[in-house]
């Protein structure tokens, strides 16, 4: 009798819950539940650091464009003034009846009337001592002029009179404009000196200009 009742006992205790004794299971289940949540909140600010210092190259661009970028964005000018030639460099003003060839004729692209055109071109040719140094602001520094004088003359004997004239001027309304304001100042009894600055200030807010050299102080 009293080995069954032993028997009986044990088999009592083998069923028992092990969750009575104590509750250690639930804080280790509660510490393994704590360790998760910390281990995700970390890996959740490291992806988000992660994400911000591997923007697309197009988000940085808009937001910090390089000084590369910056200095690309600038046109390139040309040189607004060049030194006064040498007085051996001058081309000397020809005579008054000095012979000219005819002008050249450009059908179907002349802008403005063929008197204004005609007298561009005679003075170009008569005063080089004015228009070589006036610029030109149609962008025909491209074409290798460097001064308004050169739209309509293209090369000159070694006493200033006209060689070969240019055709450049013959199509251009900025540069038959610019030649007759010149003319109507020297007319008025304006300076070389004077004619420049009245141009320049005129013509600033064009963004082409030929590099053309500045007047002879004497």
């Amino acid at each position: 009798m009293g080995s069954k009742k032993k028997n009986r006992q044990l088999n009592h205790a083998a069923t028992e819950p092990v969750a009575a004794s104590g509750g250690q299971p639930w804080i280790l289940i509660g510490g393994v539940l704590a360790f998760a949540a910390v281990t995700g909140l970390v890996l959740t600010v490291s992806s988000g650091d992660n994400t911000s210092s591997t923007l697309p190259e197009s988000d940085l661009a808009l937001t910090t464009p390089s000084n590369g970028e910056a200095a690309a964005a600038e046109p390139d000018q040309p040189t607004r003034l060049a030194p006064p030639p040498a007085p051996e460099n001058r081309t000397p003003v020809p005579a008054a009846d000095a012979v000219m060839p005819p002008l050249p004729l450009v059908p179907n692209m002349v802008p403005r009337a063929p008197e204004v055109i005609r007298d561009a071109y005679t003075f170009a040719a008569q005063r080089p001592d004015v228009l070589e140094y006036v610029p030109c602001f149609c962008g025909c520094e491209t074409a290798g002029h460097k001064r308004n004088a050169d739209c309509f003359v293209a090369s000159r004997n070694t006493d200033g009179s006209v060689r070969e004239w240019d055709t450049h001027g013959m199509a251009c309304t900025i540069c038959i404009d610019v030649a007759r304001d010149a003319m109507q100042l020297r007319a008025s009894g304006a300076s070389t000196d004077d004619i420049r600055s009245a141009v320049d200030n005129k013509y600033a807010a064009y963004p082409r200009q030929t590099p053309t050299p500045a007047p002879p102080s004497n």
